[in-house]
């Protein structure tokens, strides 16, 4: 057949179909990572969710590959380094809850303010949330720089752990500043739809993070090694590159929000609504958080090997259900925005949807869990023990894991709604009057050591996963006005 006669061959409407579709994917790809006006009320649910899922998923899949390219240089330098992160890390989640429950309380409100079209109340909003970050990040500071060894010791640290890794403690919660800002402004652009800026802010500290860490830690050329210490040090540097990002873009303007000069002053009314609607997203991470605190507590009773074991689980898992999150923060700004423009129903059907997306990903991730465990932790360290303390977590873990991607969005969906309240409560009685109880009791009377703790995790966070889907279902979620 020659050139012409191929050319003037008709195209089936099949293949025209196809390439249209190819064409649209690409264009949305394209999109969804430059950035992109689009109204998230109006365009079909299907191209709202993948505008907004792929950056939020890139965002924080970044973000885990920092967490473990992290552990994976510390781990080099031994249990007790690997202890001392997993240490701190128990303060940090705190700090974590604070952060994460006043950015659930932002994402909601800029959301419903770009839903319901009021730009400049949205802008005020986000100005309002920085300034409440950085009276909250003061003393903070403060107690990390001045009391590092102190709290390390309250935490069961070995005598390595408190001479050698205070310093690290120090520039952690010294310098939280940085991570309350980077969690906050990232939240006003996931709400207000420019999910491509919040991704393109944590890929360069990410990667700042990841180049200074080996060069910090082990030294090179003039650059002497700092040990633990040079860990932090990354950490901080990348995330402040990260923030300053942040706020030029917030002057500058995105495609949805841009900060003004007549936006740049308190504005006490605004103040209130943001510090009010944050206290129950702050309540139910520091209820989720302390819980953590005191599952480390009792792992630390049983061994430094089962700290450092639990420690880089939970880095692994925090890597592989990072996408899940990503997809579950996408769910929150379609639920605020669409509440924001009266729809609610389209704001429920992008939960189930999201829902569906999550668990059949969580069930791949936990086959690979379930058949690999030993061989993920001992990609991280040598030592047997710990390989083997880690590797039962993630095997006891891969049962249920789909269950969280459920109780992920499901949670997001009262958020991103500004019922922040209700998953309080279901923490406080899952995790405190449940999961800390029963994780003590098969640790420790009954002797199953580092096994009990993560037996009770199991059983209480697959009971919340399913309890907070029923609750989701019965729609009361979306009469929250914020």
């Amino acid at each position: 057949m020659s050139v012409t006669e191929e050319a003037a061959k008709p195209v089936e409407p099949t293949e025209l179909a196809a390439e249209t579709t190819r064409h649209t994917i690409w264009s949305d790809l394209r999109q969804a990572l430059r950035g992109t006006a689009a109204d998230y009320t109006r365009i079909p649910l299907r191209r709202a969710v993948f505008l907004l899922a792929v950056p939020m998923v890139l965002e924080l899949v970044l973000e885990s590959t920092f967490a473990v390219v992290d552990i994976f240089f510390v781990a080099k330098l031994g249990a007790s380094a690997v202890a001392t992160v997993g240490l701190t890390e128990t303060y940090l989640f705190l700090l974590y809850s604070v952060a994460m429950g006043l950015s659930m309380a932002v994402t909601a409100i800029v959301a419903r303010r770009v839903g319901e079209k009021h730009g400049q109340e949205a802008a005020l909003s986000a100005v309002q949330a920085i300034v409440l970050a950085v009276l909250i990040s003061l003393p903070v500071t403060l107690v990390g720089i001045v009391w590092a060894k102190d709290l390390l010791r309250l935490m069961g640290g070995d005598a390595w752990v408190i001479e050698q890794g205070y310093r690290y403690m120090q520039w952690m919660l010294g310098g939280n500043a940085v991570i309350m800002l980077l969690f906050v402004i990232n939240a006003v652009f996931r709400g207000a739809g420019d999910a491509a800026v919040a991704m393109r802010v944590l890929w360069l500290a990410n990667a700042l993070n990841i180049i200074l860490d080996p060069i910090l830690i082990f030294g090179l050329g003039p650059i002497p090694a700092m040990g633990i210490e040079g860990a932090a040090i990354a950490t901080n540097l990348g995330r402040g590159a990260g923030v300053l990002m942040q706020l030029w873009i917030l002057v500058r303007g995105s495609e949805h929000l841009r900060v003004l000069r007549s936006s740049l002053r308190l504005h006490g009314a605004t103040l209130l609504n943001i510090a009010r609607t944050s206290l129950g997203g702050i309540g139910q991470m520091i209820v989720a958080m302390m819980a953590w605190v005191f599952l480390m507590r009792i792992l630390a009773s049983v061994s430094t090997e089962a700290v450092a074991g639990a420690t880089i689980a939970i880095r692994v898992m925090m890597f592989t259900m990072m996408p899940t999150w990503g997809m579950s923060n996408a769910a929150a700004t379609l639920v605020g925005q669409n509440l924001g423009a009266d729809e609610p129903g389209r704001a429920e059907a992008s939960v189930w949807r999201i829902g569906w997306m999550n668990m059949a990903y969580l069930l791949l991730i936990a086959l690979g869990f379930f058949l690999w465990h030993d061989p993920i932790i001992g990609l991280f360290t040598d030592e047997a023990q710990v390989i083997g303390i880690g590797g039962e977590w993630l095997r006891i873990l891969s049962y249920s894991l789909f269950v969280y991607g459920w109780w992920m969005v499901s949670v997001q969906a009262f958020n991103g709604a500004g019922d922040t309240m209700t998953p309080t409560w279901i923490n406080l009685v899952f995790f405190w009057l449940i999961q800390i109880p029963l994780c003590w009791f098969l640790a420790l009377p009954l002797g199953w050591a580092h096994s009990g703790v993560f037996w009770g995790v199991f059983v209480s966070e697959t009971a919340v996963g399913l309890f907070t889907l029923w609750l989701f279902s019965r729609g009361g979620w979306k009469k929250v006005r914020v």
